[in-house]
């Protein structure tokens, strides 16, 4: 049959009884280095615990094995397999949406792992019919995850168990704001040449090619992923059964009902995308992860889906502008995530004066949407529309002298930017950092040919 993970998921502190009392057991003090605070969770293998990372200032979540573990089979055997699938993976996730592992400790008796302490909720609690999320921000989440698992691709990783209780969302207003994907206990690694074990994961949201036993690619966690998604959208998973041969006979056979018939204003988009990463063929599932995203994406951009008590503009719409903007040319996801998280995302009406002669500023604008035009001594001598940067030559400027702007800076049709100042750059991680050095080279370098144009032919400028 097929098994759940082997690890006990981390789940949110709500969802669990309060720290000191939970599961009923004496909290250990300390586990290794880490002062222990709470218990967030426990299964029949392993215990998940708060705890206090006080060399780095920052609360970890540990997920220690239980010291009778050998009920299981052999106790190195179970170690192994506690470890080569997570424990390979300390320090080399590095994405928003996936949460980080920093430590592995292979003790004799109960090795354990410290990861990423995330402050939410499982999807779990979103997947009842009484309590079930906007189809908006099911969009977002079905956005976000299928970057998050698209960057696990591009690792060759195959996550396996994706399901409701191993992906976190964070909340403010009962609003989902966030989501990490979690439990890499069932992780496949396409790169290794360890003996794999199948048919592993969760049977309600595992694909028929997994259930075969089958060379798996990326298409089985689409599949889990549209499992997950249509549970969302539903209330209830694909397929349902009293036992789970019944049910892996309706994972091989049977199509899931269409999503129109179980919950009202459904696009046909959504239902049509979900069905078809549901086939039983892989083939005919979305090729890849950006195939998917891509389609996923259309749901808001075509207004498909309409806002509601959402942020007027989506964090999925910011991040495919950015990856369509010419200043982000080489900017990886993690990278572009990055700037849909800390940058400034202003509207500006017709008019509007961004920059004024003789003013002192170090702020820097990328134009996402509209035009804006530069005029000096009520001369226009540029206009610049979407992908073009204005204000970088003050924020670069080496002295207070060379922060004063030399020409005004008009909108010309309402416009969207990105504004960032050297506080919000110092935020960025170094990779980031290096990526707008290079861009800013590169509009540098259009700026100087521009200007040896208009002095060697002065008629074609304008």
């Amino acid at each position: 049959m097929a098994s759940t993970s082997a690890f006990a998921e981390l789940s949110a502190p709500a969802e669990c009884p309060p720290p000191a009392m939970a599961g009923g057991q004496a909290l250990p003090e300390r586990i290794g280095k880490y002062r222990v605070i709470g218990r967030l969770g426990e299964g029949a293998t392993s215990e998940v615990f708060l705890a206090e990372d006080e060399f780095h200032h920052r609360q970890v979540a540990i997920k220690r094995a239980r010291p009778a573990a050998s009920q299981f089979g052999d106790d190195l055997h179970y170690r192994e397999r506690f470890f080569a699938a997570e424990a390979a993976l300390v320090g080399k996730l590095q994405h928003p949406n996936v949460v980080q592992m920093f430590d592995a400790v292979s003790d004799p008796v109960q090795p354990y792992l410290v990861m990423e302490f995330v402050a939410g909720s499982t999807l779990r609690r979103f997947c009842r019919p009484d309590n079930l999320l906007s189809l908006e921000q099911v969009v977002e989440i079905g956005f976000k995850c299928a970057m998050a698992l698209g960057y696990v691709a591009r690792k060759g990783l195959i996550h396996r168990d994706v399901k409701p209780a191993n992906i976190l969302a964070l909340l403010h207003n009962d609003l989902v704001t966030d989501i990490k994907i979690t439990d890499f206990g069932s992780v496949f690694d396409q790169t290794s040449d360890r003996t794999q074990v199948f048919r592993v994961g969760s049977l309600a949201y595992m694909s028929p090619e997994q259930l075969d036993g089958s060379t798996l690619d990326a298409r089985a966690d689409i599949y889990s992923l549209a499992a997950v998604l249509y549970h969302l959208v539903a209330g209830r998973p694909p397929f349902e059964a009293p036992n789970q041969v019944a049910l892996m006979n309706l994972i091989y056979h049977q199509q899931a009902q269409p999503l129109g018939s179980l919950r009202e204003g459904v696009p046909p988009r959504m239902e049509a995308l979900l069905m078809r990463s549901l086939a039983k063929n892989r083939d005919e599932r979305p090729a890849d992860w950006d195939s998917f995203a891509r389609e996923w994406a259309l749901l808001v951009a075509n207004a498909e889906v309409p806002l509601g008590r959402q942020q007027d503009v989506l964090d999925s719409e910011r991040f495919n502008l950015l990856r369509s903007l010419e200043f982000f040319t080489g900017f990886g996801d993690v990278e572009l995530w990055e700037v849909v998280h800390r940058a400034q995302w202003l509207r500006h009406r017709h008019g509007t004066a961004l920059y004024r002669k003789g003013e002192s500023g170090n702020t820097f604008h990328i134009i996402a949407q509209g035009r804006i035009e530069v005029y000096r001594d009520g001369q226009r001598v540029a206009r610049l529309g979407a992908g073009t940067s204005v204000g970088e030559m003050a924020y670069l400027a080496p002295s207070p002298d060379l922060r004063l702007h030399a020409a005004d800076v008009i909108v010309s049709d309402a416009a969207t930017t990105i504004s960032f100042t050297p506080e919000a750059m110092d935020t960025f991680s170094p990779s980031t950092r290096h990526l707008f050095d290079a861009a800013f080279i590169r509009v540098l370098v259009r700026r100087l040919h521009a200007a040896h144009e208009t002095l060697h032919h002065p008629r074609r400028i304008l």
